[in-house]
């Protein structure tokens, strides 16, 4: 691909105005802003069930406006920051998807499923902050959204070619694109100022071992996307489940009986998050 062609691309990616997201999650949101006595937990419970939800606040609590760019990487914390009043801004300002409602539902459930994943694996190791963890595994397929909404022509071609050729996602939007989607969440990630452990995951969470300064966080996402994969949790776009890096296992200290254990506490959470309705 030529570079003139990727800086096109680049551009009209970054260009996104109005992410539309699915209903759910949008209207519990507002419903729980109108009661009198709601709190900060409730509500950034629901936004964490909501990839384009918590990818919009995390972008406005980091933007410089704030003063916080690059440090804010929790929606809980956000949401502290910014208040109820900025988030029904937020939430008025958000479209619904209509027509891809229906093909958009699957990769919703999906992202939900890495981030159960990601939190679960970051609590079961010990790790600082693991809703940080949570929210990199909800945000690790962004960029397909994007790309979906400014390159319909290109989404609509990968599609093709995954059908046709049988090929993992990311395969086929680097036959189709010249880069996946873990380039365009690399460009959105620093675009937008979102923490850099958060960029990592999100930029690396197919090859983990090549995330420079937080590999630990490109790993946890790496391991819950496979998981997320391996139970069919919702659609990352295609029927593979992607091979786990042994490597990342290693470097996480996790072994064959750790990574059993963790999926069978996956099973609860899952159907937790079912009956909840977001998933």
């Amino acid at each position: 691909m030529s570079e003139d062609l990727r800086t096109i691309y680049k551009g009209r990616l970054l260009a996104v105005k109005d992410l539309p997201t699915l209903p759910t999650a949008l209207q519990e949101v507002s419903r729980l802003l109108e009661l009198p006595n709601t709190t900060t937990d409730q509500v950034a419970k629901v936004i964490s069930f909501d990839q384009v939800l918590a990818a919009k606040v995390l972008k406005m609590v980091n933007s410089p406006i704030y003063g916080f760019p690059g440090r804010i990487g929790t929606v809980k914390h956000a949401l502290v920051l910014l208040g109820f009043n900025v988030i029904r801004g937020l939430i008025i300002s958000t479209s619904v998807y209509d027509d891809m409602n229906r093909a958009m539902r699957g990769l919703w459930d999906h992202s939900v499923g890495c981030s159960l994943a990601c939190g679960e694996l970051a609590r079961a190791l010990g790790m600082k902050d693991p809703e940080e963890y949570a929210v990199a595994g909800l945000l690790h397929d962004l960029g397909k959204v994007v790309s979906a909404l400014q390159l319909p022509e290109a989404k609509a071609r990968v599609d093709a070619v995954v059908q046709e050729q049988d090929l993992p996602y990311i395969d086929a939007e680097t036959q189709v694109l010249g880069f996946g989607h873990d380039r365009i969440n690399a460009w959105l990630a620093e675009h937008w100022n979102l923490p850099p452990a958060i960029r990592e995951g999100m930029a690396f969470h197919h090859k983990p071992m090549s995330a420079r300064i937080y590999p630990q966080m490109a790993c946890v996402v790496h391991v819950g996307n496979f998981m997320a994969r391996l139970f069919e949790y919702g659609s990352g776009g295609d029927d593979n489940v992607p091979q786990l890096s042994p490597h990342a296992l290693k470097l996480l200290g996790m072994n064959q009986s750790a990574l059993e254990a963790l999926l069978d506490t996956l099973c609860e959470k899952f159907a937790d998050a079912g009956e909840l309705g977001f998933a």
